[in-house]
């Protein structure tokens, strides 16, 4: 699929809402992380990432990498003992769905070479063959290593509270009642929810949206 102008996608989002203008104008460009070298990394980042703050995440990740030179592989995974991969930091149940993710990508059960070809649900769907992969994780897939214009994560607390934050919310709102709130975003959902992340970050600042 090709690439899309999250650029444009903002400035549509700017022309609908004037909610989501005035955070465009607080937050700036949406730019998303760079994709990584290659799928099978992607989705093992996202199972580190899983319920886990930014930070701790991110070194837990490092450690990880670090053990196979930068460059996890399936095959690489596999041949790693539990007690190696815990050391670096994996619950037991993370370690099992690494293995889990580099077991079926090596035996091909879960191919990943051809989901740049294949629409969302499709994926979501391979993807959750996989053992603690869900709706979020492949959905985080989608949006940061496929650049997929149009992924809602509803089930995501970041973007339920930075909804919150930037429509003067008292409170987040519920994951079918957010599935709702963003049907006037389509098709270009995932430059709505990047927003409604970093409106989290403009709140924290003392800077509502509004």
């Amino acid at each position: 699929m090709a690439d899309v102008s999250f650029d444009d996608a903002a400035a549509e989002l700017a022309r609908r809402d004037p909610v989501m203008a005035r955070l465009i104008r607080r937050v700036g460009p949406c730019t998303l992380r760079p994709p990584l070298p290659d799928h099978f990394t992607a989705l093992a980042r996202a199972i580190v990432y899983q319920q886990l703050a930014g930070k701790a995440a991110a070194a837990i990740y490092a450690r990880f990498e670090a053990l196979f030179d930068g460059a996890p592989a399936p095959h690489a995974v596999l041949s790693a003992p539990d007690e190696t991969l815990r050391a670096a930091g994996l619950s037991a149940a993370k370690t099992a769905s690494i293995r889990d993710l580099a077991g079926h990508v090596a035996d091909r059960s879960v191919p990943l070479d051809d989901v740049t070809h294949l629409p969302d649900d499709e994926i979501i769907s391979r993807l959750s063959a996989v053992r603690g992969i869900g709706t979020w994780t492949a959905q985080m897939f989608l949006i940061f290593q496929l650049r997929r214009p149009d992924v809602w994560p509803v089930d995501d607390y970041g973007v339920r509270k930075g909804y919150a934050a930037a429509y003067d919310l008292p409170q987040a709102p519920s994951p079918r009642e957010l599935a709702a709130l963003g049907e006037p975003y389509r098709p270009f959902r995932t430059a709505a929810a990047w927003y409604c992340w970093r409106a989290v970050d403009v709140a924290l600042m003392g800077d509502g949206a509004r």
